[in-house]
């Protein structure tokens, strides 16, 4: 996992939630059909398996369960166009936003498109000079280079102005996007978005990448062409779905496990290069691809320029795949520098304010901070300060600036409400970019404050522990780790399962690793079984561990190897006196 950096500040202890538990004839049903432990039939009947056949579906994901590209709206209109382009060698522009769903979609459709024309080109915009998005200056780009066909990927669904421009200048536009449309569409030929109102697809929650995807294997039906063709793209479409945060359910989860069959078994050359730069060994799992490969990819974006992802992405071989790699993993490494020296910046400015430290919303401006770096703050930030919150940097003259959100607060909407002082925002409920008059700052911080203070319920500023079920530490078997890690791919809706473990007892002393891990032996009261239990940036828990005062834990497993030898070990979630 990507080495993350702790302050021991915990301005508010967690509160621990409960999931409703199943019924027990279910669960004992569920168990005796499946033969599994009844706890983990509680955990899959949560998740809305009830029966064999949905846990082998579940279980055993199958790429012939996946639906017909041509469900989606616009889908025969826009394969149709491509292939004329491609027979009537048209010039084809591939167009995709900067972050990891719009690489990886843009690397999934222009390496595709190249084994069928030479008349391909591709376009990331800058995320500093051209923002989020389709930009004026990419249709400028397009008409400069005589393209007759733009394909957007991960954006386009709100670019009225500039696909109306591409249109007065004869250019055909398609549009693969996965996000909520606006009350008006673009002039484009074809838009791919399963989130239309009006589209049939019946899987929504797509990314940007996938909905390119859905676009590949239409051309390879009417073409003709055997659907293995498409199925080489599963790996770029897994880490697709594992960056942009995307349900993993139903399609996503079959295309995220075969994507990630890929990746262990024969991953493109740059994807391998990533992997072995991350220092990444063993099976590949969702969470590898989350905090060990994305952030290197997004680092392109972030401190440079986006098209030396995607020229990884592409690689041909290995060679070249791993000198791009060493260069984005030193542009990762900087990334990583900006986000360490800010954050800290960020927490000091707020610790040296009361009138900060006690607010309900937490808004920071500093003109020099690293633009590429500063949503990661503001989620650092909330780490520490469980609130809404919003950095600011100046850009072009303007304060710009990116919001994260807690659960149940809607940040997008609290800023629509302050939309008097701010040039242009958008985003959705848990994050949002914004930008403004810089002369508007102290206005916006009390006047956010103020609708922030109005609207949010106290329990929306206590950090949750979602708890799945509770257990015992003899439970935690070679067994009963390999049907959780079967559970995987996890994510949205089908997230790693969290235990908790109460009668229990410290085994030995309580270590703390390089200043700021804890490590740890707990049993059951009345049992043998130890197991070694770990948490990250935990160390000033430790005064709720002692043997003569009771305790319990909230915790995910792994499987630890060191030496080639592998242990089960628990991965502290939180610790809470009883």
């Amino acid at each position: 996992m990507e080495a993350f950096f702790y302050f021991c500040l915990m301005v508010t202890e967690k509160s621990w939630i409960l999931k409703e538990q199943a019924d027990e004839r279910e669960i004992d049903k569920l168990s005796s059909e499946i033969n599994v432990n009844p706890v983990l039939s509680n955990i899959l009947l949560q998740r809305g398996i009830s029966d064999f056949e949905k846990a082998k579906r579940f279980f055993r994901p199958s790429l012939d369960e996946l639906h017909d590209p041509f469900l989606m709206k616009g889908m025969d209109i826009a394969a149709t166009r491509l292939i004329e382009a491609i027979e009537e060698k048209q010039s084809i522009l591939v167009y995709g936003d900067y972050d990891v769903d719009g690489t990886t979609a843009v690397s999934t459709l222009y390496s595709f498109l190249l084994h069928l024309t030479d008349q391909v080109h591709y376009y990331i915009p800058d995320r500093y000079l051209e923002g989020y998005g389709v930009s004026r200056q990419g249709i400028e780009y397009a008409v400069e280079n005589k393209c007759d066909l733009i394909i957007s990927l991960d954006c386009g669904i709100k670019a009225i102005e500039q696909i109306s421009y591409a249109k007065e200048n004869q250019i055909d536009f398609i549009v693969c996007d996965h996000h909520l449309p606006g009350k008006d569409l673009p002039p484009a030929l074809a838009i791919l978005d399963p989130k239309q109102e009006d589209c049939p697809y019946p899987y929504k929650e797509l990314s940007g990448c996938g909905v390119g995807f859905k676009l590949i294997q239409a051309v390879c039906h009417k073409l003709d062409y055997p659907e293995h063709i498409a199925f080489e793209y599963l790996d770029l479409l897994a880490v697709s779905i594992a960056a942009d945060i995307v349900s993993v359910t139903g399609e996503n989860r079959i295309l995220a496990y075969y994507g990630l069959e890929k990746i262990n078994f024969n991953p493109r050359p740059g994807i391998k290069a990533l992997l072995r730069s991350a220092g990444v060994k063993g099976k590949v799992a969702i969470s590898h691809l989350v905090f060990q490969l994305s952030p290197r990819i997004n680092a392109a974006g972030r401190i440079d320029h986006a098209h030396l992802a995607v020229r990884l992405l592409t690689a041909k071989n290995e060679e070249e795949a791993d000198i791009i790699a060493s260069s984005i993993g030193d542009k990762n490494d900087r990334r990583k520098d900006f986000d360490k020296k800010i954050t800290e910046q960020a927490i000091a400015i707020i610790r040296s304010n009361q009138k900060l430290v006690e607010a309900k919303s937490t808004v920071l401006y500093q003109k020099d901070w690293h633009k590429g770096v500063i949503g990661i703050v503001a989620s650092r930030c909330i780490e520490q300060y469980y609130r809404p919150t919003i950095i600011l940097t100046q850009s072009n003259g303007k304060a710009t600036g990116s919001a994260r959100s807690v659960h149940g607060f809607n940040v997008h909407k609290a800023i629509g409400e302050c939309s008097d002082l701010i040039d242009q925002f958008g985003g959705h409920m848990y994050a949002a970019g914004l930008t403004m008059p810089v002369e508007n700052i102290s206005a916006f911080q009390a006047k956010f404050e103020e609708v922030v203070s109005k609207s949010i319920e106290e329990e929306m500023l206590v950090p949750k522990v979602e708890i799945d079920s509770y257990i015992r530490i003899d439970q935690i078997t070679d067994k009963f780790y390999h049907v959780v890690s079967q559970m995987d791919p996890f994510g949205p809706e089908n997230m790693t399962p969290v235990f908790a473990a109460c009668g229990i007892e410290l085994v030995g002393d309580v270590r703390v690793l390089k200043g700021e891990h804890l490590k740890f032996q707990v049993k059951d009261k009345e049992g043998d079984r130890t197991i070694d239990v770990i948490g990250f940036g935990m160390h000033h828990l430790k005064n709720l561990l002692s043997q003569n005062s009771p305790f319990e834990i909230a915790f995910t497993i792994q499987q630890n190897e060191y030496l080639g030898l592998y242990s089960i070990q628990l991965m502290l979630k939180d610790i809470r006196a009883i």
